[in-house]
């Protein structure tokens, strides 16, 4: 019996298999991506936009970790108040807004619940006719956190 070894020579090297293209083969999958993408873009800029938006709240924010006269909590709030997207009538009123006026705005405008009396609160702080009031800033703070403005 005579069996026949084949030698390392006769060894051929194997061939590679096509390249495949990661690029999407049908249209179909063209335009998946490219609405997806575009979508992207749309989220970003809206997000940038919000961002650009709120710009006077983070500015309030860090006011108020920095405030050291709870006097000045009165100014703050209508500048705060000043600096939202409203339309030119409103704004045109939010300074001379006082008492239950005042309380209707911060109250309306409110993204959660403040007390009945913030207004009178603020106005007995700002004349230094009540003592100082611990909740008054921590009510303020949520206030130009949470307040929101319709669109």
């Amino acid at each position: 019996m005579n069996t026949h070894v084949p030698s390392i020579e006769q060894l051929q090297e194997l061939s590679l298999p096509a390249p495949v293209s990661y690029w999407p083969q049908t249209w179909g999958w063209g335009v998946l991506l490219g609405v997806l993408v575009l979508g992207l873009l749309v989220l970003a800029a809206r997000r940038w936009l919000q961002w650009r938006r709120d710009a006077y709240r983070r500015e309030a924010l860090a006011h108020l970790d920095t405030l050291a006269d709870l006097r000045e909590l009165p100014e703050l709030l209508k500048r705060v108040a000043l600096s939202m997207p409203l339309s030119s009538e409103e704004k045109q009123r939010i300074p001379t807004l006082r008492g239950a006026d005042w309380q209707a705005f911060l109250q309306r405008h409110a993204g959660a619940p403040i007390p009945e009396d913030l207004s009178q609160r603020l106005a007995a702080g700002a004349y230094g006719t009540a003592p100082p009031d611990v909740h008054l800033l921590a009510h303020c703070k949520a206030w130009v956190e949470q307040h929101h403005v319709a669109a």
